[in-house]
């Protein structure tokens, strides 16, 4: 079986946060955010397969600072875990004041499928190898993340069967 490396699937990228991208306390939108964090993952995506993909699901982001209007945010994404057609991509995102401190702003993984379109009938994605202490912690997760994930669309499913499409008057 094909393997390849995180850091292969590595996709970095800065942006200066400008004010129309802030709320009202002056701090980066959390949809802008997650704009960026889903464009940089699709790079990282597509450095793991030939073939079309798509974003199937943002299973988790977590919030945990602020980013201020004229500071610089880096987002780092790789692929930390594959199935046969589904990947689990890693992102990382750090801010960096104008005086150049850094922080962790937020962390999020994010599943991208292949398009069966696209792709020759019985294509499996190459496996993931970690080499940093990074990438083996998170690489040595994506099994339980993967089920926690599958039992979540299970209990989506279920809550579909329970919604509507009529508007409210």
């Amino acid at each position: 079986m094909e393997s390849i490396t995180c850091k292969r699937t590595k996709a970095v990228q800065s942006h200066r946060i400008m004010p129309n991208e802030t709320n009202f306390y002056k701090n980066m939108y959390g949809g802008q955010l997650l704009y960026i964090l889903d464009n940089i993952a699709s790079v990282s995506a597509s450095r793991m397969t030939e073939y079309g993909t798509m974003t199937g699901n943002m299973d988790s982001v977590n919030f945990l600072k602020p980013l201020p209007e004229g500071d610089v945010v880096h987002v780092e994404t790789y692929v930390t875990g594959s199935g046969k057609r589904s990947m689990e991509v890693f992102a990382k995102v750090i801010g960096e004041s104008r005086r150049g401190e850094r922080y962790l702003a937020a962390t999020g993984f994010m599943t991208f499928v292949v398009l069966k379109d696209y792709a020759k009938e019985g294509y499996v994605l190459p496996s993931v190898v970690p080499e940093s202490e990074e990438e083996k912690f998170l690489c040595a997760g994506y099994l339980e993340r993967k089920q926690q994930h599958q039992a979540n669309r299970q209990l989506t499913q279920e809550m579909i069967q329970h919604l509507t499409v009529e508007l409210l008057d």
